[in-house]
């Protein structure tokens, strides 16, 4: 980001010493053309210049001077911004079908095949069919429910791991990773991934990759500045975290296609159909009549699956912790209720102990709150709208800001505060239906595994409330732990998340 900040100067320099210097585009003048709310535009690069290091905070900033609906010029690409609940209701219920469409751009078309995965692919019948695919082979709500010896062994696993050096640091940052990776894994592909040589592959390289995804380079949005991207070394970051991915997704392909056939050449009896990528073998092999995907898809798919699921999970996962540690009341309250629950020695979190530990909903929904996954979701227009009165052209490109929606005071009281006890008595829900907290997104583009991610991390959280205590190293109190965030797809926290469990109740 500093590298753009740069250049976007010396090509501001540039224009304004050549004397083509551009005044706001007035398109208003164009008939009766009603725009949203602007900032001052630059010439050139329009508005990139004030996304800063962290642009949802940035947007925020923006939107407290311009609205909650406003329209920015990134290079000459028109993109609205929206900040509210009720303008995002808007965009993802009321005109969902006319805002379903992703912007095209070079990172996520770059790593994701062409835009061929579930994310990122242009809406239209080929979208619905890899929905289709996604949903009812992986994540509907029986499989998710048969997922759950696995969540449970591999979280066992983990608090193994944590009560062997209890009272030693213990790095929750990378224990997330790999937990949540191999839940994952184990589920969709049938093996932890992590164990092998190109799942560390995949790993080492996920942070990079999701840094790349969220980089708004002026290459991108001025197009006869694209050399920049060549010069400053972003391209050949691409080329080569894209590299490295496929081959993971080849290797794990491969893997699935030997085990698919025996030794005298007969198809397998049945079992690894029980994962996801062996199901989707079997479609891509034609087994399946009236379904079909092909490899590039495949990969695509996969890659979300392994992608995605491991980086929004982690990184929840993560700020729940840092905000117990933070707030040490909370944290105390949610293990009395937990340990409430779990009373008479019993070890064992099911399902049903779950649904009655409303304080710990409470906790993450608070931390969706305050720290969606995702913070900003991308749409672009398929077509002309009228929205609330100003008008939008097609191919806009839409940010909805769910972070700064999370931080409206005319939705939340004191929403700078983590609080979770607003929701104790509230019916708002993360499952797309309540506007104001849409850590998952909303309307038919709403994510497809939050049902697999939030019985996930509601588990993890009770196991590690209801098995240990927690501290700082050295003695650090709760306010002194840092909560920086890093910029990226997803917002994690910056620095490792490094916690001492001091007390174990086995």
């Amino acid at each position: 980001m500093e590298e753009f900040q740069l250049f976007a100067f010396l090509v501001a320099l540039i224009v304004l010493f050549c004397g083509l210097y551009f005044t706001r585009n007035k398109l208003t003048s164009r008939g009766n053309i009603k725009l949203a709310p602007s900032p001052p535009t630059l010439p050139v690069i329009g508005n990139l210049h004030q996304l800063g290091h962290l642009p949802h905070r940035s947007l925020w900033e923006l939107s407290t001077k311009y609205g909650p609906i406003m329209l920015l010029k990134f290079g000459s690409k028109p993109t609205l911004v929206i900040s509210s609940a009720a303008i995002a209701k808007e965009i993802l219920k009321t005109h969902d079908l006319a805002f379903a469409n992703k912007p095209v751009m070079s990172a996520p078309k770059k790593i994701f095949y062409d835009l061929k995965d579930l994310v990122n692919l242009q809406y239209g019948e080929q979208w619905r069919k890899i929905r289709s695919i996604f949903v009812h082979e992986l994540l509907n709500s029986t499989r998710v429910k048969s997922f759950n010896t696995i969540r449970e062994e591999e979280i066992g696993l983990m608090v193994e791991k944590i009560k062997r050096v209890s009272s030693s640091p213990v790095n929750l940052t990378y224990m997330f990773t790999r937990l949540t990776n191999d839940m994952i894994c184990r589920s969709a592909f049938g093996k932890k991934h992590s164990e092998t040589g190109h799942g560390k592959i995949f790993l080492d390289k996920m942070d990079d990759a999701v840094a790349l995804l969220f980089n708004f380079t002026i290459g991108e949005f001025v197009p006869w500045l694209g050399w920049i991207n060549r010069l400053n070394g972003f391209n050949a970051s691409l080329d080569k975290y894209a590299r490295e991915l496929d081959e993971v997704l080849n290797a794990v392909i491969e893997d699935h296609m030997s085990r698919g056939t025996s030794s005298n050449g007969d198809e397998d009896d049945g079992k690894s159909k029980e994962n996801f990528v062996d199901i989707l073998l079997g479609i891509y092999k034609g087994n399946t009549p009236g379904v079909s995907i092909d490899l590039i898809s495949l990969k695509a798919v996969i890659l979300d699956a392994l992608g995605a699921g491991t980086e929004t999970s982690t990184t929840t996962l993560i700020w729940v912790m840092t905000e117990l540690i933070r707030n040490p009341p909370v944290m105390t309250k949610l293990q009395d209720e937990i340990r409430e629950i779990m009373e008479g020695g019993k070890q064992q979190i099911t399902d049903e102990d779950l649904q009655k530990m409303q304080y710990l909903k409470a906790v993450i929904k608070e931390t969706f709150r305050c720290h969606p996954p995702v913070a900003i979701y991308f749409r672009a227009a398929r077509e002309y709208v009228n929205l609330m009165g100003y008008d939008i052209a097609p191919e806009t490109m839409i940010l909805i800001n769910a972070w700064a929606i999370g931080r409206d005071p005319s939705c939340w009281d004191e929403p700078e505060k983590f609080m979770p006890e607003r929701f104790l008595n509230s019916c708002v829900d993360f499952r797309g239906f309540d506007f104001q907290l849409i850590p998952f997104g909303a309307g038919r583009r709403i994510c497809p595994g939050l049902g697999f991610a939030a019985i996930s991390i509601e588990h993890t959280v009770a196991n590690l409330m209801q098995k240990f205590d927690w501290a700082l190293p050295h003695g650090a109190k709760g306010e002194d732990l840092d909560a920086t965030e890093r910029p990226g797809f997803t917002i994690g926290k910056k620095e490792p998340l490094i916690v001492v469990p001091t007390k174990s109740y086995f």
